[in-house]
């Protein structure tokens, strides 16, 4: 006969939502003693000291060596606990024309290095990849005091390594990466693909496998635009259009939530949509920024500067209003959304000319400018990889 299970699937199930409940409260106090976690999650003192016995087991969870003052009429003293240094890391990074961003984060949220790798135009496949590879070795060795002496773990501003361990300098690979690129990105294999009036990258560029050897577990591309999108629902709610209007020129569409990548992950691809242009032609969405003059010499890309400095003529801006109307026109008879929101370097500056043009159209939607101005793309990325790498903590506990 087969001996009995130690425990019921019910019983694991229950500790396991336990332990997940207690991570979570230390991922957004960053310290807490048994009863702090008892309080905070909602659970009985002995429960949330037996969550955190097994979390100690693990190696997921760690007595700072801080204490509660006690004695004298105070209580019992009690022990902080903290998120051990297996918890690991997380790299958000944004390749743009502008250079490579990257952010080095751990799983409270907090950003514990920042590197810039600034790219010349035009910019090429190998000069990008390096760029990316030198960003994440730079963030590897801004991880100071470093990694636990453990394979993988790294240790965390404030949490001492766990017995036996010590910290060395340099520190470990991240758990997983997250990246945006400003160039279309093949959902299968996280590839950018170059496409016709692609102003940024000329050629095709793997950050799945640049990255392969400076982070531990996957690396996951998308479009800088649907990046954009994701870190603005706070404010636009779960379905819009996000236009992003730049150097480039892009559309996300959130439904229920989610971003619409299309079975390639090529959705959203507008420079080449029709649209009104010089003398009410229809003209691809991108030639009507070549008929203004306000290409950057020798590419595709559209010169922010010069394209607002010509719509501070009433017939060029016009102009522009109409094409973009005319875009989103097509938006909203093919996805339908409650709302378009412009974004991107000039997009918030075209609102009022946009929406008086919008008004003019059959069907009609609001229109307003994005709420997150600031590095939106990487917003995005940076939240998606810290919600990935807290997932990998949880996970960790369950296996």
């Amino acid at each position: 006969m087969d001996p009995a299970p130690s425990s019921s699937p019910s019983l694991d199930l229950v500790r396991a939502l336990t332990d997940e409940r207690v991570l979570r409260a230390l991922m957004r106090h960053r310290r807490l003693t048994r009863a702090e976690l008892a309080a905070e999650t909602g659970i009985s003192k002995p429960t949330a000291g037996e969550s955190v016995r097994r979390l100690q087991e693990r190696g997921l969870v760690a007595d700072t060596g801080e204490r509660t003052p006690g004695g004298r009429g105070r209580g019992r003293v009690g022990s902080y606990y903290a998120l051990s240094p297996a918890a690991g890391t997380a790299l958000a990074v944004s390749i743009a024309p502008a250079g490579i961003t990257g952010e080095l984060l751990d799983a409270y949220g907090e950003t514990i290095a920042r590197t810039a790798h600034p790219l010349d135009r035009p910019a090429s496949p190998s000069s990008v990849a390096a760029a990316l590879a030198a960003a994440a070795s730079s963030l590897a060795a801004a991880s100071s005091p470093g990694a636990a002496s453990s394979p993988g773990a790294a240790c965390s501003p404030g949490v001492p390594p766990p017995p036996g361990a010590a910290c060395s300098p340099g520190g470990a690979r991240p758990r997983l990466a997250v990246v945006s690129a400003a160039d279309p990105v093949d959902r299968a294999s996280g590839r950018l693909v170059h496409l016709p009036d692609s102003p940024f990258l000329v050629g095709e560029l793997d950050p799945v496998g640049v990255l392969a050897g400076h982070v531990a577990g996957p690396v996951t591309v998308d479009n800088d635009v649907n990046w954009a999108a994701r870190a603005e629902r706070e404010h636009a709610g779960d379905d819009f259009a996000y236009l992003y209007l730049g150097e480039g020129l892009g559309c996300a569409t959130v439904g229920g939530g989610a971003v619409t990548r299309g079975r390639g992950g090529l959705a959203g691809e507008i420079a080449h949509l029709l649209t009104v242009g010089p003398g009410g032609r229809a003209v691809p969405f991108i030639e009507v920024f070549g008929a203004l003059g306000v290409r950057r010499p020798g590419s595709t890309a559209i010169d922010p500067d010069a394209l607002l400095a010509a719509m501070a003529r009433s017939s060029d801006r016009h102009l522009v209003a109409r094409a973009v109307a005319g875009v989103v026109a097509a938006i909203v008879a093919l996805a339908d959304p409650g709302l378009i929101v412009l974004g991107g370097p000039w997009g918030p500056a075209v609102l009022a000319p946009v929406r008086e043009a919008v008004a003019g159209l059959p069907r009609t939607v609001p229109v307003e400018a994005a709420v997150l101005r600031r590095e939106p793309a990487l917003a995005g990325a940076r939240q998606d990889a810290l919600d990935r790498l807290r997932g990998a903590v949880v996970a960790d506990a369950a296996g």
